[in-house]
């Protein structure tokens, strides 16, 4: 009998399909297609000469290369895969709704035709740290585990390799959920504060979009929600299915949360069980912590508590996380990129040290408010070096702080990466840290987080 997946892909033959963002994920998409006898498009906002070998890969593998400011005009595509950094309601997409092009996405249709168990993981901040945790606790376990998603790994090109007792592990963004009206399984929502107003047109668009996660279960899924986080647990309303709330501060009658004494507890319905003590867990930081009580009531009834215990002891966390860069002259130097929002920041990189720290902020804007992070900074850091588009911003929140004084944090601007190691280290002694946690996207200067962490280190390892 035939599957839908094969259904799926017998019906793309012939037709002429679009991939907007010739980046690595769209790559194997277009091959993908190719091999089903689709013809393909591949566009991008960039000239051919910038896009360099991705461009030529695409044209290797057959596809027409439709490029420059034009990039999405006069397309005659049958089928568009919107990119996740695209707006969803951006003019050009919504013509082509109107003109009967089919507009999708690739988590779209991996979440149509998946034939395994899915969990997904969303939040503001802790999707990644999250989303490992729990496909470490499921290989661990002896599942054979697909990740991708926001992560940075297509999933769809594995469609057809994927079986029924596989599980797919899953980070979704806000840009992929706008338009899924699919869910998976397990949803987790990690946490929820103003994030990518950049993007979304209000508050209320970013919130509704991260909704998605759960709104099509049905009554068979589970939703894990963070009960000390006022949006997160403001969508129990909406869930259809089992609810598991997820605590450092409260304990919950489903889900996991951490006793008085430290013990990490999993409720399930009175049932309690010990699985481990927050000490047990490798990697630092309060945040770590509440992403282990996610993980944790995601998995549970998949993984053994022994199976959580070993994975807290012995995961070392993901690259560009509070990442550990080198030592030198007594100095600790630390990579935390994916600090690319100011909660995320706060609750990381300036929750994780027993002393004040120097710290290297600042980026992209985001239209994001740095009331949260300007109160905590005095307290947190003892120099503030600032970079970027939303340097104004951290100062001005930083100076606004009832604990603020002149020198309290002493406040060095500087315009590159180069410039910010060098302020750090010349105003470093013996025993401190720095920490290169942006609180902002890295848009203005990077392609990514990824980057600026990657050019941060070098940097920081070329010190002599």
């Amino acid at each position: 009998m035939e599957n839908n997946i094969k259904r799926f892909f017998r019906s793309v033959n012939g037709k002429t399909v679009a991939f907007c963002g010739i980046g690595g994920s769209n790559l194997p998409l277009i091959k993908l297609f190719k091999k089903y006898g689709a013809e393909v498009i591949a566009c991008d906002k960039r000239d051919p000469e910038a896009l360099g070998e991705n461009a030529k890969k695409a044209a290797e593998y057959g596809a027409q290369l439709h490029t420059g400011e034009d990039y999405l005009k006069n397309l005659n595509a049958d089928i568009i895969f919107r990119t996740p950094g695209m707006k969803y309601y951006m003019d050009e997409l919504v013509q082509a709704r109107k003109n009967g092009t089919a507009v999708t996405s690739e988590m779209e249709v991996f979440f149509d035709l998946c034939p395994c168990k899915t969990i997904a993981v969303t939040g503001s901040d802790g999707k990644t740290t999250t989303t490992t945790i729990i496909s470490e606790f499921l290989k661990e376990e002896g599942y054979n585990v697909h990740l991708g998603g926001n992560i940075g790994r297509p999933l769809l090109p594995e469609i057809e390799i994927i079986s029924p007792d596989d599980v797919a592990v899953v980070e979704l963004s806000s840009f992929q959920l706008i338009s899924m009206r699919t869910s998976p399984d397990i949803a987790v929502v990690t946490n929820l504060a103003p994030n990518h107003l950049d993007v979304h047109k209000d508050m209320q668009e970013y919130i509704d979009a991260k909704k998605n996660i759960i709104l099509h279960q049905n009554a068979f899924g589970r939703a894990v929600l963070n009960l000390d986080n006022d949006i997160s647990k403001s969508f129990e309303s909406d869930v259809r299915g089992q609810c598991c709330m997820f605590s450092r501060n409260n304990q919950v009658v489903n889900g996991a949360y951490v006793s008085e004494n430290g013990d990490i507890i999993m409720n399930d319905y009175g049932k309690e069980t010990v699985i481990m003590n927050v000490s047990d867990i490798r990697i630092p930081g309060l945040h770590n912590i509440e992403n282990y009580l996610a993980a944790i009531s995601a998995v549970w009834g998949m993984v053994k508590p022994e199976t959580i215990r070993s994975v807290a002891q012995n995961f070392g966390g993901v690259e560009h996380r509070a990442e550990f860069v080198r030592e030198l002259d007594g100095v600790k130097y630390y990579n935390d990129a994916i600090g690319t929002s100011p909660t995320r920041t706060v609750k990381g990189t300036l929750s994780l040290y027993d002393q004040k720290i120097i710290l290297i902020a600042g980026g992209y804007d985001k239209k994001i408010p740095y009331g949260e992070m300007g109160d905590v900074i005095p307290e947190t850091v003892k120099v503030l070096i600032l970079m970027g588009a939303t340097a104004d911003k951290i100062e001005a929140a930083t100076k606004a702080a009832a604990t603020y004084r002149e020198g309290n944090p002493v406040i060095i601007r500087v315009s590159s990466m180069e410039e910010a190691v060098a302020a750090a280290r010349q105003n470093a002694v013996s025993g401190d840290i720095v920490s290169m946690s942006p609180a902002s996207a890295s848009f203005d200067m990077y392609q990514n987080f990824a980057e600026k962490g990657l050019h941060f280190k070098k940097i920081v390892n070329n010190l002599k």
